[in-house]
């Protein structure tokens, strides 16, 4: 009896580890050691990384998207030319190459998935442009169908990142300066442009957020080390917030990276890189303002990007330049971060769970 009860002790104690244990694949910069995608497992009770792989080798998969049924996996392919890539994912964890197509634009720094799953966008930080593709069943990407060029005479697009919300598409474009939204013509795939706003100044929008419900809108501005808040209104948008991302006593140089809200939309982070940091905070849910409320070092050099675990109890950062991703406990009630540890990678810019 006792060696019974034994097993099935053992049993459900293996279980229970597998069922913490989610895995996260890892975009990096391929000019120096790293090989590609990597993987890793995280375990969402106590915050480790563990068992490290090569999910495939491939060129600089700076940007990583999910298909909504996490069956298939895309990137861009951050380099001159420009290439999107699809990928199967395998039982492992490995990836197998599907396609690898023309981003149309030089210098890919961003794709992502609408929610159907059948729809990708990539957006090209030095051609300026932005490219929408067809998914097919297979996960597969088929060549462009519509492409935005925000390239003007006298003004230089950087596009850098792109989501789809209901019907519309959103673009954050750091050289023009310009936030864009685009919405889906009727009984059509194609997106026809409804409206946008010129950021005063020279802030570079870099990425966004949207609320769930898609009334408000969180822009985190490079140049600038600010956060840009917009509101939806019936008929366009409006500023309502503009907050600085740095601690009062910073002086030196900074440009700003990613931005994410908290799972229950109560709190909203953004990178810094240069004062190497990650900004929280506090979001009033009924009028879409914040406040400021902690600049948590990185442990680390160059924040490119972050990310939330699908628990909302972690925040990991990847720090391009000193090569690591520092992991934090997200504190449930002031949404303040404390450091766990480090795990080193090489040149890693992106995490996604």
């Amino acid at each position: 009896m006792k060696i019974k009860l034994f097993f099935l002790a053992f049993i459900f104690i293996l279980f229970s580890s597998q069922a913490q244990n989610i895995r996260l694949y890892v975009g990096t910069y391929t000019q120096g050691d790293s090989e590609g995608i990597y993987q890793l497992e995280f375990n969402t009770e106590n915050g480790s990384l563990s068992n490290k792989q090569l999910a495939i080798n491939i060129d600089n998969p700076s940007f990583l998207a999910y298909s909504p049924n996490k069956q298939y996996l895309y990137s861009v392919n951050q380099s001159e030319d420009g290439f999107a890539s699809s990928y199967k994912i395998n039982k492992d964890g490995s990836l197998s190459l599907l396609t690898r197509v023309s981003s149309y634009g030089k210098g890919p720094c961003h794709i992502s998935v609408n929610k159907s799953g059948d729809k990708a966008v990539v957006s090209n930080y030095t051609g300026g442009t932005v490219s929408i593709y067809p998914i097919n069943e297979d996960g597969s990407l088929k060549e462009a169908y519509q492409i935005f060029n925000h390239n003007s005479g006298n003004e230089k697009s950087h596009a850098h990142s792109a989501k789809f919300f209901k019907d519309d598409l959103f673009v954050a474009d750091l050289g023009r300066n310009t936030f864009y939204q685009y919405r889906l013509r009727d009984d059509s795939s194609d997106f026809r442009r409804r409206y946008f706003i010129k950021m005063e100044g020279n802030p570079g929008p870099r990425h966004f957020e949207l609320s769930k419900d898609g009334q408000f809108i969180y822009i985190i501005n490079e140049y600038g080390g600010s956060i840009t808040s917009i509101k939806k209104t019936e008929f366009s948008f409006k500023n309502i917030d503009f907050d600085s991302t740095l601690d009062e006593n910073y002086e030196g140089k900074n440009k700003c990276a990613d931005i994410h809200l908290s799972k229950d939309g109560r709190f909203l982070y953004g990178s810094n890189r240069g004062e190497n940091s990650i900004a929280v905070f506090k979001r009033d849910t009924q009028n879409g303002t914040l406040d400021r409320i902690q600049n948590m070092s990185v442990h680390g050099d160059w924040p490119r990007n972050f990310s939330l675990d699908p628990t909302g109890k972690f925040l990991l950062v990847a720090n391009k330049k000193s090569n690591n991703i520092s992991v934090f406990k997200i504190d449930k009630e002031s949404g303040k971060l404390s450091f766990l540890h480090s795990t080193d990678l090489p040149a890693p810019v992106c995490l996604l769970f």
